[in-house]
């Protein structure tokens, strides 16, 4: 479903003599040292230019005044952005094509005036081009601070990448033009999820009969300011979704998630009245909801279960790590998590149980206890997603390293989860994307908040919770 607006934009006439007035004006600034040497400008006119140059340092912020602004009323998390943060982007894109354009004009006038240097005036073109330098990077750094500072999706390795080329002919070009792409991309398709929002937030299509429970998986814990599902719930408010996480330990053994689990359950049915809820649920917590409706009784307060990349048959590369990695080494990788964890609120964190668990022996033996599934899933929808990588460059780390594993002993895989391993329940989904990047594991969580092009994370969790309320659930 495509915004039916994209009043975001400037206005194209305003946009375009904005940026021209404003090469002008920078390259103006930067090349005034010599005309003034020689008279050809008035003194005075410097004043002029300095106020007219500080204005064109935020003009670009003030052209952009349509962004925007996410639903009223949602609680922004952290990497998610605001109305702000979207106008500095552009501001620091359009920044960046002022300076281009007037250090071109700046680079000609100094290239027409050489002939300085032979006239024994090199002092003057020195100085000159000194100023120039100067004034280029104001207009600059200006651009390039907004979007390094704002941008969500230039993340860790384009910042890297603009830094490492920045002294180097022609590759700083190149970056440059790469993180101007990105971060106008950026801008468009978060002003386009907004408006969307917008357009449909009264229709209130998440808005379904039973509350959200999201359920993280191992090794991470629901982090208010960190959250584990990215900006995925912040979508799911905006459309109307009560959403609730389960607040589990990041690590333990299934049959002990499965009781934290139920007992978050029976707390939300509680204090709210709500009778029952719908759970999602990522890599573990599949098995954890699965092991919580068969061990703890908690059928009747499920309504949905939809488990997303969880290893239901298990992962052999597990098995492999575990029965041939050094007993000492794995003793010493506990013992640093489950210490991290405490401090991070764990209470009785159990890495190697959590990690046996995800073996295909364990599985393998947990499906076998719970062939009777059908019995205590009855009357309940239950449905699964997976995805996969195409390569390995295309997930973050760890899991660019774990995929190539993963892929010898399971064959297809998410960088964890072989695409065989995450079907379960009686509807299986399987996302795929346009390009050679594929969907990771932590992808299809939007753990990294990043933009994959040929999916849209967000919407894919609001057509998933949209499709519960019309089937009145």
């Amino acid at each position: 479903m495509k915004p039916k607006s994209t009043s975001y934009r400037p206005p194209r006439l305003l946009l375009y003599v904005t940026r021209i007035l404003s090469i002008i004006l920078v390259a103006v600034s930067a090349v005034c040292y010599i005309p003034l040497r020689e008279g050809l400008c008035p003194m005075e006119a410097l004043y002029g230019l300095i106020p007219l140059f500080l204005v064109c340092q935020i003009l670009p912020y003030r052209v952009h005044y349509r962004i925007p602004r996410p639903v009223a009323g949602r609680t922004m998390l952290s990497f998610c952005h605001s109305r702000r943060t979207l106008r500095v982007c552009a501001h620091g894109v359009e920044m960046l094509r002022v300076f281009l354009g007037s250090t071109v004009l700046t680079v000609l006038y100094h290239l027409i005036r050489l002939p300085l240097l032979w006239q024994g005036r090199w002092a003057d073109w020195l100085i000159s081009a000194g100023i120039a330098f100067l004034v280029e990077a104001v207009a600059f750094w200006n651009g390039m601070i907004c979007v390094y500072v704002c941008s969500i999706q230039l993340g860790i390795k384009w910042r890297s990448i603009g830094l490492l080329c920045g002294m180097i002919p022609i590759a700083q070009l190149i970056a440059l033009h790469r993180i101007m792409i990105i971060v106008t991309r950026e801008v468009d398709f978060e002003c386009a999820h907004i408006l969307r929002n917008r357009e449909r937030h009264e229709a209130k299509i998440c808005a379904t009969k039973y509350p959200i429970l999201m359920v993280h998986g191992a090794f991470f814990r629901d982090i208010k300011h960190l959250n584990y599902w990215g900006r995925i719930p912040g979508d799911l408010t905006d459309n109307g979704a009560t959403v609730y996480f389960g607040n589990h330990q990041s690590a333990a053994a299934i049959r002990d998630s499965a009781k934290e689990l139920a007992a978050r359950i029976r707390s939300i049915v509680e204090e709210t009245g709500c009778e029952k809820v719908h759970v999602i649920a990522h890599s573990k917590g599949g098995l954890d909801i699965r092991a919580a409706l068969a061990y703890e009784g908690i059928a009747p307060l499920v309504a949905s279960v939809t488990t997303v990349n969880s290893p239901h048959h298990g992962c052999h590369f597990a098995d492999f790590l575990l029965n041939h990695a050094d007993e000492s080494l794995r003793n010493k990788v506990a013992t640093a998590y489950n210490t991290a964890a405490r401090v991070l609120g764990d209470t009785e964190p159990d890495f190697l149980a959590a990690a046996r668990d995800l073996t295909a022996s364990s599985c393998a033996a947990f499906n076998t206890e719970t062939e009777g599934e059908a019995g205590h899933t009855a009357g309940i929808l239950c449905r699964s997603i997976g995805s996969k990588m195409e390569r390995a460059t295309g997930g973050q780390f760890p899991l660019n390293f774990s995929y190539l594993l993963a892929r010898f002993f399971d064959g297809p895989n998410d960088g964890l989860v072989s695409e065989t391993s995450a079907k379960w329940g009686e509807s299986y989904t399987f996302l795929t994307a346009s390009g050679k990047r594929g969907i990771s594991h932590g992808d299809v969580i939007d753990l990294n908040r990043t933009n994959i092009e040929g999916f849209d994370v967000r919407e894919f969790y609001v057509e998933l919770v949209a499709d519960l309320k019309i089937r009145g659930l």
